[in-house]
């Protein structure tokens, strides 16, 4: 018997074994705030959870296959369309990988790392915006959704004059970028970035200390950080629970070893350590990280790495991807968690043979029959909306 022929057996036992008592409730796939085409299966007696049963697959894109029949530079588009709300992450991770397989990422000029790295932080606070935002509607506060969205706009715009893309961006090419900088572009992001400080703060008072939003989220859906490590969790859903992991600092890739930040991790302010209140202020305190990242960023681009007139983003851009055949895992940091890479490629052609991609997403939503079991059906959309999942990297 196969694994999933057992996992479907599983599910069927779970749901012939209630009692009485209990009910099967559908919640999606199309449900307002399950944030994608997921379906849980509820197994409730009365308005408490009794156990939960995921199903995924709506939005299965075939990512691994894709990237196992064309070449890699062909592959990064694919990669922006997984956590579509933070391509340039993916994208970063996926780019960085195929340079270390070529030997390649030592010789990449600082210019173009800083580059990286402010549209990635430039888009790490987009993607927690959603987060905020949609987070805040799932429990009734409307105005935090608005103010999200206005502030994400300007983000958008200014990686739109970047890239010429709005979301799908394909702008980190292996060995370089699409395009240099437009001209204006870090004065433009420096203004963004005094306008949004003082913004950050109201979305933050709105929320974090709201009464209503504490009674919703305070000692909801803990994860310990025992059960966070076995599941694989990952990222914010990992730092709430108080562990101190990022891979911007722990595998220190590309240039931010060189730059100031620290890393939030949950403390159980509010109400017990890892809670949603938790992973929700863990998202808050990241985009003030960002901004100093990104300010530091601007700064070494205007003085050491400044503009040149024979400045080529793309002169080192291979023109054919020749690797030996290896086994290679990379990881970085996405905006949810760890996304990671895994190669196993061949010679004469370059073409991977394998590439599996391991998104954050989908091991941090494992989590959820744990973190829902016992609750209350209404505080399980706060649950699953702390997660801050993307079906598109959950399904892959």
């Amino acid at each position: 018997m196969s694994i999933y022929t057992s996992g479907l057996d599983k599910y069927k036992e779970k749901i012939a074994s209630i009692s009485s008592q209990e009910m099967v409730i559908n919640m999606g796939p199309q449900h307002p705030s399950t944030h994608g085409v997921l379906r849980l299966e509820l197994i409730t007696d009365g308005e408490i959870v009794k156990d939960i049963i995921p199903h995924l697959g709506y939005l299965h894109r075939c990512f691994d296959k894709h990237a196992e029949s064309m070449n890699y530079t062909k592959s990064i588009p694919f990669t922006d369309r997984l956590d579509y709300l933070a391509s340039m992450n993916n994208s970063h991770a996926f780019v960085m990988g195929v340079e270390r397989m070529l030997g390649i990422e030592g010789a990449i000029p600082k210019r173009i790392e800083y580059i990286r790295v402010l549209v990635c932080e430039l888009n790490r606070i987009a993607s927690h915006l959603i987060a905020i935002g949609t987070y805040g509607i799932d429990i009734g506060a409307f105005t935090p959704f608005m103010w999200c969205f206005r502030d994400r706009e300007h983000i958008m715009n200014m990686l739109e004059w970047a890239s010429g893309s709005r979301m799908l961006y394909n702008y980190i090419w292996i060995g370089g970028l699409f395009y240099d900088l437009p001209v204006g572009f870090e004065e433009r992001c420096k203004e963004f970035i005094d306008y949004f400080k003082p913004k950050l703060v109201e979305l933050d008072e709105l929320l974090s200390n709201n009464q209503i939003f504490i009674s919703r989220t305070a000692n909801i859906g803990a994860l310990p950080a025992d059960v966070a490590i076995n599941y694989g969790c990952s990222g914010p859903m990992l730092r709430a629970s108080g562990i101190k992991w990022d891979l911007r600092r722990v595998d220190g890739y590309s240039v931010y070893p060189e730059l100031e930040f620290d890393i939030p991790v949950g403390k159980g302010e509010m109400g017990v350590l890892g809670d949603c209140w938790d992973r929700y202020k863990v998202r808050v305190d990241e985009v003030r990280e960002s901004v100093k990242i990104i300010e530091q960023c601007l700064a070494r681009l205007a003085s050491d790495f400044h503009r040149t007139p024979d400045f080529d983003p793309r002169a080192m851009v291979p023109k054919k991807v020749n690797l030996k055949s290896q086994d290679y895992y990379v990881r970085a940091e996405n905006p949810k968690g760890e996304l990671g890479f895994y190669f196993v490629t061949q010679e004469k052609t370059d073409i991977p043979k394998r590439v599996k991609s391991r998104g954050p997403s989908f091991n941090n939503l494992s989590v959820l029959p744990e973190l829902g079991r016992g609750q209350l059906i209404a505080d399980l959309i706060a649950i699953l909306g702390s997660i801050d999942i993307v079906l598109g990297e959950v399904d892959r």
